[in-house]
């Protein structure tokens, strides 16, 4: 009986071991015979932008363009992201809600907002909370102002308005301009501001400058008679595609044929459901991406997209991915690790987007470097319309 015993404890203390033997592994799973280690904790992105409404397109393409970056970031093993994208329909204050929510996840970096107005409300809140921000696509001035975490990866509204006048005058695209931009929207008005200024050092001829709202963004007969009866033969729209593609349809509705020249907000216009895009033929716009370039980068990154949305990718999709390797490159400049807190994360990532040798070269720039203001430095591209697609304009065109 003694030796049974001795031999129960045994069996017992033998199984005991076993089982500490297999808590304290490092290996989660085992397939075939390899053994996969638990990977290493990753560091949660938040996004926001919208994703339904009338200016999802923007959000979405910024979406997919992080996904993607985030598939090969993760890929190359080492640093790990998580990203988690929120819908704001670009409304600022569910901007705001989705800020908080992404808050309540974990969030250690902001991707976002896509938009201008939300990413003025929303960014008051990550200065306040230390959460280092770099937006896709908000470009007007007061989303960076005065706060020292958050950056841009597209232009600011200034630097489009003083690009547009500069490329119109060195390209004679037109000897008589009218503008018509929102005076109501942060965007537009940002945007016309510096073009006013920097058409008269250009002498640009502008014979007619008129204004909508939101709530008037439907009959555009007013300002399109107003710039046809000045003899307007380049007519600028700092402007985003929805209201621009109502501009196009009701000038060809009233035979009107002038040059039209818009921003990176004109980006969408071919997707826009209900428009006939032949009336976007010959648009012209500033744009630091074009899906026909042919260099490795751009041409990986299209098939990439292509493949996975079935459609070609827009400035947006780019601008989404860019900051996705900006934000790693910078993590790995700075040390940046998984168990950081977003406050320390912030600090680091301040001081490694704004050092003196860093730089990206990226879909949307080449040798992109950022001001301690958070703005980017870049060359914009001019784009033309043809054939339903963007092509790069030469100069003179």
């Amino acid at each position: 009986m003694r030796t049974t015993r001795l031999r129960i404890l045994s069996l017992i203390l033998a199984l005991g071991l076993f089982v500490l033997a297999g808590c304290s592994a490092g290996p989660t799973s085992t397939t075939a015979g390899t053994t996969t280690a638990k990977p290493a904790a990753a560091i949660k992105i938040g996004g926001i932008g919208p994703l339904t409404g009338g200016a999802a397109v923007y959000g979405s393409s910024v979406a997919n363009g992080a996904k993607i970056a985030i598939e090969e970031v993760n890929a190359l093993g080492g640093l790990q992201f998580e990203l988690k994208f929120e819908d704001d329909e670009h409304d600022a204050e569910k901007s705001v809600n989705a800020y908080n929510s992404l808050k309540d996840w974990g969030m250690q970096i902001l991707c976002g907002t896509v938009t201008t107005t939300p990413g003025i409300a929303v960014t008051a809140e990550s200065f306040k909370d230390r959460i280092f921000t770099l937006t896709p696509s908000a470009s007007s001035t007061s989303v960076i102002e005065g706060k020292d975490n958050v950056f841009q990866m597209c232009f600011t509204d200034p630097n489009q308005g003083i690009a547009s006048a500069q490329y119109i005058a060195e390209n004679k695209l037109g000897s008589k301009i009218a503008i018509i931009y929102n005076n109501a929207d942060a965007y537009s008005t940002g945007i016309y501001e510096k073009f006013i200024s920097e058409a008269a050092g250009k002498n640009l001829d502008v014979v007619s400058t008129t204004t909508f709202t939101d709530d008037t963004a439907n009959d555009f007969n007013v300002q399109l008679t107003a710039a046809k009866n000045g003899g307007a033969d380049l007519i600028f729209l700092p402007i985003y595609y929805q209201p621009a593609s109502l501009i196009l349809t009701q000038a060809d509705a009233m035979g009107y044929e002038p040059k039209f020249f818009g921003v990176d907000g004109m980006d969408g216009i071919l997707t826009m459901e209900n428009f006939n895009t032949e009336l976007a033929e010959g648009v012209m716009l500033l744009t630091p991406f074009a899906a026909d370039a042919t260099d490795a980068r751009t041409v990986a990154f299209v098939a990439k997209y292509q493949a996975a949305y079935n459609e070609l990718p827009n400035q947006f999709a780019a601008d989404g991915y860019d900051c996705i390797y900006a934000i790693y490159e910078a993590c790995k400049k700075a040390g940046v690790t998984s168990d950081m807190d977003a406050a320390a994360i912030c600090d680091k990532l301040i001081e490694a987007f704004t050092a003196a040798d860093f730089s990206i070269d990226g879909l949307t720039g080449e040798n992109m470097t950022w001001a301690a203001t958070g703005e980017v430095a870049k060359a914009p591209k001019g784009m033309v319309i043809e054939d339903g697609v963007y092509v790069g304009m030469q100069s003179g065109n």
